[in-house]
């Protein structure tokens, strides 16, 4: 079964779909296989890639350099690694859901 987040050694990773152009920016709970990202920004020249890292880095707490793209660089779903504490990082994610995700 795949999850939103799952713990990895350098911190954890986490999926998310992202919606370019939105009236601001966003990080949501979206299915328990990804989050859900809305994205001022517009899909072209990276724009989106780099607001979503400032978006991730900002929610998680983390430095910008911490946060990685590591799949979908042009696609709506991407996975990103964020590193740090992992328990640390998956209790953030957990909020975003509640008790009942299991990440």
């Amino acid at each position: 079964m795949s999850t939103a987040w799952q713990a990895a050694a350098e911190g954890i990773r986490i999926a998310v779909r992202v919606t370019p152009r939105a009236s601001m920016n966003a990080f949501l709970a979206g299915t328990p296989e990804h989050f859900a990202a809305r994205l001022a920004a517009p899909p072209v020249e990276g724009a989106a890639n780099a607001a979503l890292t400032e978006l991730v880095a900002r929610t998680f707490g983390v430095a910008k350099r911490d946060v990685k793209l590591i799949a979908g660089e042009t696609a709506r779903l991407k996975r990103l690694t964020i590193a740090g504490d992992a328990s640390a990082l998956a209790a953030i994610a957990a909020k975003f859901y509640g008790a009942a995700h299991d990440g």
